[in-house]
C-alpha cells in the first residue's frame, strides 16, 4: 500500500502464513520432544498431541510445496531478470530465520541465534520486515519483470523503520520471560540491564529516535498531514506501551497488546495512504 504497488495474489499470503506455521510449530515440537528440564504448559500440550500435530506439519509441508509450484509456474524465465543482489538479500532474511532456534536441526547442536539474548530481538525484527517488507516486493519485480522495486530507496526505508518497529516489540515481549532466561542464563536485554535500564535506558529512546526520524523523512517526502498523523499513532501507542511496562503484566497483555501493535501499525499505514 505505501509503495503504491497492487497486492500480490492470495497464494503468496497463503504461503507466507502457511510456511510460518509450519516452522514455528516444528520448533516447539522438537524442544518439547527433547525431554526439557522444565514443562511448561505449551510443552504439555504438544507432548500430549504428538499425533494431530505431526499429520499437520505433514499436510502443511505438502500445502507449502503445492503453492510454491502453483506460483513460481510461468515464472521461470523471469528469474534471471531478477538483480541477484535482490536474491542474496533474500536469501539472507530466510538464512537468519533458520538459523534462529538452536534445537531445529538434530546435527547442529547447541548452536542458534536464539541463545545471543541481546542481538535476538534484531534478528526477529530483520527476520519479520524481510518476509513483510522485501519479500512481496521482490515476487512483485518476479511477476512483472523489468521492475526493480526491491532496491528502491522506499522499499529499504520501509523495511527499515518496520526492523526497528518489531525489534522494539521483541524487547518488550522478552521482559514476560524476564525470570526464566535468566535462571537459564539467557542474558536477554532486561535481563542483564534490568526492567528500569532497559525501558528508560534503551527501548523509550529507541521508540522517539525512530518516531523523530519517520518525521524527518515525511517531510521531506511531503507527506500530508493526515497521512503522518496516522502513521504516528503505532509510535504514540509504542510509547504509551513502554510507560506501562514497569510493572507486571498477564501473558494475555503480552499477547494482545504488544503483537498487537504490530496489526496496529498495518491498519494505521493503510488508513493513511488514503
Amino acid at each position: 500500500m505505501q509503495l503504491n504497488l497492487p497486492l500480490n495474489s492470495f497464494l503468496f499470503y497463503l504461503l507466507l502464513f502457511s510456511s510460518s506455521v509450519l516452522y514455528y510449530t516444528h520448533a516447539y515440537y522438537v524442544e518439547a520432544k527433547r525431554a526439557p528440564i522444565h514443562i511448561n504448559e505449551r510443552t504439555a500440550w504438544y507432548l500430549s498431541n504428538q499425533n494431530w500435530v505431526e499429520k499437520s506439519q505433514l499436510l502443511l509441508t505438502g500445502l507449502v510445496f503445492l503453492l510454491l509450484l502453483l506460483m513460481l509456474n510461468g515464472l521461470q524465465p523471469h528469474f534471471s531478470k531478477i538483480n541477484p543482489f535482490s536474491w542474496i538479500i533474500l536469501i539472507i532474511f530466510i538464512s537468519f530465520g533458520l538459523g534462529y532456534y538452536k534445537n531445529l536441526y538434530p546435527k547442529w547442536g547447541n548452536w542458534g541465534l536464539r541463545g545471543n539474548g541481546l542481538i535476538k530481538p534484531l534478528i526477529i525484527g530483520l527476520v519479520w520486515a524481510g518476509m513483510v517488507s522485501f519479500s512481496p516486493v521482490l515476487f512483485y519485480d518476479l511477476s512483472f519483470p523489468g521492475t526493480n522495486q526491491s532496491l528502491e530507496r522506499l522499499t529499504w526505508l520501509l523495511l527499515i523503520k518496520n526492523w526497528i518497529f518489531i525489534s522494539i516489540l521483541s524487547m518488550l515481549f522478552d521482559f514476560k520471560d524476564y525470570a526464566n532466561d535468566a535462571n537459564q542464563q539467557l542474558k536477554t536485554w532486561v535481563v542483564k540491564f534490568g526492567i528500569r535500564k532497559t525501558l528508560f535506558w534503551i527501548i523509550l529512546p529507541l521508540s522517539i529516535s525512530s518516531m523523530t526520524a519517520y518525521w524527518l523523512f515525511a517531510l521531506e517526502q511531503s507527506f500530508n498531514l493526515h497521512r503522518i498523523i496516522f502513521n504516528s499513532i503505532p509510535y504514540a501507542l509504542l510509547i504509551t506501551v513502554c510507560l506501562l511496562m514497569y510493572q507486571r503484566k498477564s501473558i494475555l497483555y503480552y499477547l494482545a497488546i504488544i503483537d498487537g501493535l504490530m496489526l496496529a501499525k498495518a491498519i494505521c499505514g493503510i488508513i493513511g495512504m488514503y
